[in-house]
């Protein structure tokens, strides 16, 4: 039988506020476990939350960015749930009128084709703290409780983990452009539950969904997506899918690649919402709304403008715009007065290759100014593509401005008509032979003559003038 894979998404973004999402304690990554609490967080009898401005203007800011409804009037709820990471005993989020409503994210495929992906809301919740496991002793550290999140649910119009992946990575994007969140995987600022079901082809029925909890790798979504495909589709043609596929939120293993059962899903009615005494409605002025929708160029904007200006490959554009670092490091080579194709080629395939051991973009010793200072002094011909890949590998490992690393490597090119003519004359005269063959319509001893010419200049030589000069002896 041949199925249909329905996948829906929740995503859970950190904001990037200075402080948490109720009280004034700091939302900073890495201190000392349990030192960034206070009465609020903490869920002190008598201690009152107060809501973060900031906050709400972030979510104005992605509603605005997925051309969503922007509620201005929403409300915090409880959610009654245990948390042995969150001491109120519930969580303050937002259920039934969120912050954000019926948006849409619109995802790129490599052949040029785009897909739209319905986001049904965007609400507002405190984060939970972090259990920390040593053997058959947990530990808790609250700094994490009360930081804000913007949880983020896409409509189940997925069918595939290829298109699960271009939505997250188009969301992430989009987070990072407006500056709203770090989306950082690695500390958990930005993490997914995938909710997974199948169901036979042609039919529109929503069969049961298993919830993947908490990834927060683009490669283990994927694993963890496909895996999961794999089980509900196996146990529908072994004829267990009703006894083995059941509502249920999952783990995924990622030494095993296997998804395990971690607990029942409860329904919202299973939390026992109600709206927080503790919090007053949230109603945000038109001014304020004005203010917030005022939004950055996103990626997709941003690509169609490199388009337009650059002139380079769709494909390329789409790289290069996939992350708000890329584009800004393009335009500054831009800006320095790369050329625009040169410049990517230079930062997509050579620079990108070069960076390794966690270093990025940011942390590169070779900074957009620097690599367009090399593409500079490729096109002007001072040095060869080929030098220039040595001085990128000096400069990466060595402090020094590109000339000064030319000079060092002895890479200047040789691009005076005299110091070139000389060397062709010596090997023509030193060929005869060869040269009559040439003249007698032999060609391809043109190359032979090239890397002849070359070889003596020990590759110093301008290769376009080499040619141009070759030619210019060899036919008259």
């Amino acid at each position: 039988m041949e199925f249909e894979v329905v996948i829906g998404l929740e995503v859970h973004a950190q904001l990037n506020t200075k402080t948490k999402i109720f009280c004034s304690c700091p939302t900073s990554f890495g201190d000392e476990p349990n030192t960034n609490v206070c009465e609020v967080c903490l869920g002190l009898p008598g201690a009152l939350p107060v809501l973060n401005k900031e906050v709400v203007k972030k979510a104005i800011a992605l509603g605005t960015a997925i051309h969503a409804t922007i509620n201005q009037k929403s409300i915090f709820n409880r959610k009654n749930y245990f948390y042995p990471d969150l001491p109120k005993g519930y969580q303050t989020s937002q259920f039934e009128i969120p912050i954000v409503e019926a948006g849409e994210i619109y995802i790129d495929f490599e052949d040029g084709t785009t897909k739209r992906i319905g986001v049904t809301r965007a609400h507002l919740e405190e984060d939970a703290g972090k259990n920390i496991h040593h053997g058959n002793v947990s530990h808790v550290d609250l700094n994490r409780a009360g930081t804000p999140l913007l949880e983020i649910v896409s409509e189940p119009d997925m069918r595939s983990s290829e298109e699960a992946i271009l939505y997250l990575k188009k969301l992430h994007a989009i987070l990072r452009y407006l500056d709203i969140s770090d989306a950082n995987m690695q500390e958990g600022s930005f993490r997914c539950d995938a909710n997974v079901s199948i169901r036979p082809k042609g039919e529109t029925k929503l069969y049961t969904r298993a919830e993947i909890k908490n990834l927060n790798s683009f490669k283990f979504i994927q694993k963890a997506i496909e895996y999961e495909v794999e089980r509900q589709s196996n146990a529908w043609e072994d004829g267990v899918y009703e006894r083995e596929v059941v509502q249920e939120t999952r783990l995924y293993d990622t030494e095993k690649n296997e998804t395990r059962s971690m607990r029942g899903k409860e329904d919202s009615a299973e939390y026992r919402y109600f709206p927080d005494p503790d919090l007053l409605p949230v109603l945000i002025p038109d001014d304020m709304l004005a203010e917030c929708i005022q939004i950055p160029e996103l990626p997709d904007q941003k690509r169609d403008r490199f388009l337009k200006e650059y002139g380079i490959k769709e494909y390329d554009a789409n790289v290069i715009t996939s992350s708000v670092e890329m584009a800004q490091f393009y335009e500054t080579m831009i800006s320095e007065g790369a050329g625009a194709k040169n410049a990517v080629t230079w930062l997509t395939v050579e620079l990108l290759a070069r960076l390794s051991h966690g270093m990025t973009l940011i942390t590169s010793p070779v900074d957009a100014v620097k690599l367009a200072s090399i593409v500079k002094r490729i096109e002007d011909g001072t040095i060869s593509g080929k030098a220039a890949k040595e001085v990128l590998d000096y400069l990466m490992e060595n402090c020094a401005s590109v000339d000064e690393a030319i000079e060092k490597l002895g890479l200047k090119q040789v691009s005076d008509d005299g110091a070139i003519l000389a060397i062709i004359d010596a090997i023509i005269s030193a060929n005869a032979d060869k040269v009559a063959e040439y003249r007698g319509g032999k060609d391809k001893l043109f190359g032979f003559f090239v890397g002849q010419t070359m070889k003596e200049s020990k590759g110093a030589a301008n290769p376009s003038k080499v040619n141009e000069l070759l030619k210019s002896r060899l036919d008259a």
